[in-house]
């Protein structure tokens, strides 16, 4: 009788021994909030214990996964046709969903770089030969740009030079690598990288209104954490850190 007692304990002690498995919370972000979010994350789960797993891409990208039944828990996009999208079908809690942050365009070249754009139409110059933005078709900062070159009436122009990439992060790497003469990508993504240089800001009365909204995915795994989570991104302390970063606060 004293080896099944014996054996009962140990399974209680072990049992209390074993650390609590840490919720996972899976969060669909566009590239552009890559390194806010990270540091976001990484004090979080200090606090919270839980433990935050990232997917970023092109938004665009991200709600084709949701829509295909991606697990996710948070959806963070760069523009509102994303959320919007997903919100038509029915696939996110929209009494969750708020726009959290704004951002701006700029053009960058690279570092060595002699050439010399004070505003759009230089883009349209014959020394700039490749730009690169993020896909103009679909990926917002890509639909950004195309928006604003647009209005200037400059797009017709331009567009024979366009390289469209992923997503704004890799148009980024274009410029920075060399591989293309200029790119139009986020204010907050030139300010992360030292192989780039702006060589002019997109005025914001001409810019286009860059929205980022985030909501809960509907069918959430973990929709109380998601909610925590959620709360954290719409704090203060998570604005100062958004702020650093060069995005613009909405709320």
């Amino acid at each position: 009788m004293k080896k099944p007692i014996l054996f009962t304990v140990w399974l209680v002690l072990s049992a209390v021994a074993l650390p609590l498995r840490a919720t996972e919370v899976t969060v669909f972000a566009a590239a552009s909030l890559t390194d806010s979010l990270k540091e976001i994350a990484a004090n979080y789960e200090k606090q919270s214990g839980d433990k935050i797993i990232f997917n970023f891409g092109a938004s665009s990208t991200l709600a084709r996964q949701i829509e295909a039944g991606a697990p996710a828990d948070l959806f963070f996009s760069a523009d509102e046709a994303q959320m919007d999208r997903l919100a038509k079908r029915d696939l996110i809690d929209t009494a969750t969903r708020q726009d959290r942050l704004g951002n701006s365009l700029v053009v960058v070249v690279p570092n060595d770089s002699p050439l010399v754009i004070n505003s759009a139409s230089d883009l349209a110059n014959a020394n700039v030969r490749q730009i690169a933005l993020a896909d103009p078709r679909a990926v917002p900062a890509g639909v950004y740009a195309k928006a604003w070159l647009e209005k200037l009436r400059l797009w017709p122009a331009i567009e024979p030079k366009v390289i469209p990439t992923e997503n704004v992060r890799a148009a980024l790497a274009a410029v920075a690598s060399g591989n293309v003469d200029a790119g139009v990508v986020y204010k907050t993504d030139a300010a992360i990288s030292k192989r780039v240089k702006i060589a002019c800001e997109v005025p914001r009365a001409d810019g286009p209104d860059i929205r980022y909204p985030m909501a809960r995915v509907k069918g959430s795994p973990q929709p109380e954490a998601a909610k925590k989570f959620l709360d954290c991104l719409a704090s203060k302390e998570a604005g100062q850190i958004f702020m650093r970063y060069g995005f613009l606060l909405r709320q």
